[in-house]
């Protein structure tokens, strides 16, 4: 249980849950903090854009089949999964919580946890960083068009007004990190650590936002203990469904240990990173916090389960173990 330990930017984002519940934005004051939010989602977009190399993500598609499925996996495979909870649909999962799942299912991958469990696994590193960066690439234009298919065609669509939200706020921003990047790519790698906290604290600022929302709509009145605990269960058969299908099909196609493990790190993880921006957008004010709580708790158990992966095969004696085991 000791490996087992609770991220603390987890008990951040719980913490900001704890406050926005207590002390939810109201009136003139949400009005201002949802300004900021506008802010906060455009500078983490534009700092995406600015990290990305785009020489590496185009060098990394050279690796074809091995990005082709970690794609399948998901945008394809998350999808049609969360398409079959919605047989559980209302007897067990409530039509919020499986908004909820439907959205975490078109999400990309993410970047930093992914090489980073790919990297203590020993597996293909150069291979997870193209992967997972040209997942978040994608992910921009990918993800709300999924959503508007799974979750909006019934109501005609995504609005002219979010469509407008989402190149503002996320692809103009994305591409003018990635066109200023030849001026400010040294800065943004020499500032990584503070850069980071800038991010961190961004979605942190989301997430109040979003569940003070949440919370003057009445959206704890909306949930049960009963409702988490399948909303639980939901998660965990997702990761495992999907961390056993990316191991069999790349063992069936005969990719090496390395990028097995890049596969099963790249195509098994969402990103809690895009996806709160994503969902303050996608969704209106009063549902969104209801709609990205199953992201939140699926970020840390695919943090949990992964951890305890990754060392499991980096302590692996050869190449074979992880093929054999």
């Amino acid at each position: 249980m000791s490996r087992l330990r609770v991220d603390p930017y987890i008990l951040a984002l719980l913490l900001t849950v704890a406050v926005a519940s207590l002390f939810p934005a109201r009136g003139a004051v949400a009005t201002g903090f949802g300004h900021a939010t506008t802010i906060a989602i455009g500078l983490l977009f534009f700092l995406y854009g600015a990290r990305l190399s785009t020489r590496e993500a185009l060098d990394g598609l050279k690796h074809w089949r091995l990005h082709g499925l970690v794609f399948l996996a998901t945008f394809v495979l998350f999808p049609l999964l969360g398409l079959l909870s919605l047989l559980l649909v209302p007897w067990a999962l409530t039509p919020g919580l499986y908004t909820g799942v439907m959205f975490l299912c078109c999400l990309p991958s993410t970047v930093q946890s992914s090489i980073a469990f790919t990297s203590i696994a020993r597996g293909n590193v150069a291979a997870a960083i193209c992967s997972a960066s040209f997942s978040n690439l994608i992910g921009i234009v990918l993800t709300p068009l999924l959503v508007t298919v799974f979750l909006f065609t019934g109501t005609g669509g995504i609005s002219l007004g979010a469509v407008r939200d989402i190149l503002l706020q996320l692809l103009v921003p994305f591409l003018a990190g990635q066109l200023l990047r030849r001026w400010i790519g040294g800065f943004i790698t020499r500032h990584k650590k503070v850069l980071g906290y800038v991010d961190r604290g961004s979605v942190l600022l989301v997430v109040y936002s979003a569940f003070s929302a949440g919370v003057v709509g009445g959206i704890w009145g909306r949930l049960s203990v009963v409702s988490l605990l399948v909303l639980l269960a939901v998660n965990a058969a997702l990761l495992a469904v999907v961390m056993v299908v990316t191991t069999l099909a790349a063992r069936r196609l005969r990719f090496s240990t390395e990028d097995a493990i890049a596969i099963v790190f790249c195509g098994s993880k969402k990103s809690l990173a895009s996806g709160l921006p994503m969902g303050t957008v996608l969704f209106p004010a009063a549902t969104v916090g209801l709609v990205v709580l199953p992201l939140m708790l699926f970020h840390q158990m695919q943090l949990m389960v992964c951890a305890w992966l990754a060392r499991r095969y980096g302590a692996r004696k050869d190449a074979v173990a992880l093929v054999s085991a």
